[in-house]
């Protein structure tokens, strides 16, 4: 029979989505925050200190008040051609070009008063950053130092602002941000706009939606050529792959739908960062999915069914399995994301290392049930011997055996103790022996011994549950106070409470053949000859084994 579909709750992949949509903003300030430069020494500070009329410290006043909407006091960081007066304006439309441009890092600007003087530009002059034409060719924004009323300040050169205009027609958003209102065109964390960060939840459940379906489509393909073969794993693997084709699609949708959101260069570089890591996510869900078809797989394989135990340490070590994945997956996106992991692996290291001392009387006990379960030297229900203790197998814990003896007492082995002890199980046994000595007494003749010697192996023979390869039925010894025939053959049963009567049953056929043959058994007796001397009182003169069954003549008197 297939197997049935095992897949997420229709409900599981909303709140999946509704969890990464939380995540997105949160996971920007998080890593903005990790990004941000440690606080330096006053040392340091000094040496790297930003001059006020410098080139880096006016165009990073020029991006905070754009990024403020304060667009008529960042028209003060453009020198403004003959004839303009539109500064705001023109201010707005210098922010959004360069949002798509290829800005210098502010850190690379020079915080010198006149510059960088190496760059083979004229003094007073510095490249802030390039824009990508239409037609293939590169435009400079270039700032430039000017004197003023309050004294030399850097801005805008009167040849940048000129550019504006053309610039901004170029711009592949320039429609929208016509049209939106001011709010939403403020940048937002990550250098995306207030819109972006709107549209981007509702590209993702779009995606969603539309991966759900595409996913559906996928896996009912998948199946049609699982139903194919006749085995089940790859029905199951299929069932089980429906959530993770559900995001590949979402993810492969919301990648080809991101140049329609026009993002920023540093938006973008986010988004594509996001969206990795999301892949990085697929991919090990997937491995866990697989660790759990290959576990139930091997769960119901014949090699469990002979091992009971298999049912509890095959899951316990999928499920730890499943754990290495999803940390393995949570150290690979946060050094995705630019996280330190170096540091963050050596403190698990350690800590591991803590734990592991800690615990490493209960992880022996638990490597010892993992062994147990997979070498099955027993199982419950089996009659053990166990060092001295004799019983039967009640449960194999992940911590502990228990064992119930014939006195109905619980004994508690640790699993980490029984790996390496001596264990007897006789639940492995294909058939039970059984052995004895029959003593004859001393007066038993030879032919009354050979028909006892045929008497007793026709009845082990007649029995339909004996052994017949190896039935011993041999005068082996002449004792001190019997003739002595051993006794010893199997039983094809492996229930002892079935040996139990058949030994009682084969038992009785022995009386019954000694009776026939005329003699009996001996029991151990002692024959004292007593003396007594003259005048003197009696003494023992010899003590010696009797003539087995027959009683003691008693003592001679003179």
């Amino acid at each position: 029979m297939r197997s049935s579909r095992a897949d997420l709750p229709p409900q599981r992949p909303i709140r999946i989505a509704w969890a990464v949509l939380w995540l997105l903003p949160a996971t920007a300030a998080a890593q903005s925050a990790a990004g941000a430069p440690p606080a330096s020494s006053p040392a340091d500070a000094e040496a790297t200190a930003v001059a006020p009329d410098s080139p880096r410290a006016a165009f990073a006043r020029f991006w905070e008040l754009t990024a403020g909407g304060r667009f008529d006091e960042a028209a003060r960081h453009l020198r403004l051609p003959p004839g303009r007066t539109d500064g705001p304006a023109l201010a707005r439309k210098l922010r959004g070009v360069l949002e798509h441009a290829q800005v210098v890092e502010t850190e690379l600007l020079s915080p010198l008063p006149g510059g960088q003087p190496d760059d083979r530009l004229p003094p007073g002059v510095d490249v802030v950053a390039e824009v990508l034409r239409d037609d293939g060719r590169r435009d400079r924004v270039r700032m430039a130092r000017y004197d003023g009323p309050d004294g030399p300040a850097w801005a805008f050169t009167p040849g940048t602002v000129r550019s504006i205009d053309d610039w901004y027609d170029e711009l592949p958003d320039r429609w929208l941000r016509e049209r939106l209102p001011e709010s939403l065109l403020r940048p937002g964390p990550k250098g995306l706009l207030y819109w972006q960060w709107i549209a981007l939840p509702l590209l993702l459940l779009l995606a969603l939606a539309a991966g759900r379906l595409l996913g559906w489509l996928t896996a009912n393909l998948l199946g049609r050529l699982a139903r194919r073969t006749r085995a089940i794993w790859d029905d199951t693997l299929v069932a089980q792959s429906r959530g993770p084709l559900t995001w590949g699609w979402a993810i492969a949708l919301v990648y080809l739908a991101v140049p329609w959101l026009m993002l920023p260069r540093a938006g973008e570089a986010f988004v594509r960062q996001m969206l990795g890591a999301g892949l990085l996510l697929l991919f090990f869900w997937t491995l866990g999915r697989i660790a759990g078809v290959i576990g139930g797989v091997v769960v119901r394989s014949p090699w469990a069914a002979d091992r009971p135990g298999a049912a509890t340490a095959v899951p316990l070590v999928v499920r730890s399995v499943k754990v290495a994945v999803w940390l393995l997956a949570a150290v690979a996106v946060l050094s995705a994301f630019g996280f330190p992991v170096a540091s963050l692996l050596a403190g698990l290291g350690i800590g591991g290392l803590i734990v592991a001392l800690a615990m490493q009387k209960t992880m022996e006990n638990f490597f010892g049930s993992v062994a147990i379960g997979i070498d099955q030297p027993f199982r419950p229900g089996d009659f053990v011997r166990i060092d001295d203790v004799v019983g039967t197998v009640e449960s194999v814990g992940l911590r502990s055996t228990r064992v119930r003896t014939l006195d109905r007492t619980l004994v508690t082995f640790p699993n980490g103790r029984l790996a390496d002890t001596r264990t007897e199980s006789f639940g492995a046994r294909d058939r039970i022996r059984l052995s004895c000595t029959l003593g004859l007494v001393f007066g038993t003749t030879a032919e009354q011994m050979r028909r006892v010697l045929e008497g007793v192996e026709a009845v082990l023979r007649g029995h339909p549950k004996i052994w017949p390869d190896s039935v011993v039925v041999r005068f082996a010894a002449i004792g001190a106070s019997s003739l002595d025939v051993q006794v010893m053959a199997w039983f094809l049963t492996t229930d002892w409470n079935e040996f139990q009567a058949i030994r009682q049953e084969m038992l009785l056929g022995f009386l019954e053949v000694v009776e026939r043959a005329g003699t009996s058994f001996a029991f151990p007796t002692q024959t004292i000859h007593l003396a007594q001397e003259k005048g003197g009182s009696a003494h023992v003169a010899s003590l010696g084994p009797g003539p087995g069954s027959q009683p003691a003549a008693g003592p001679r008197r003179p």
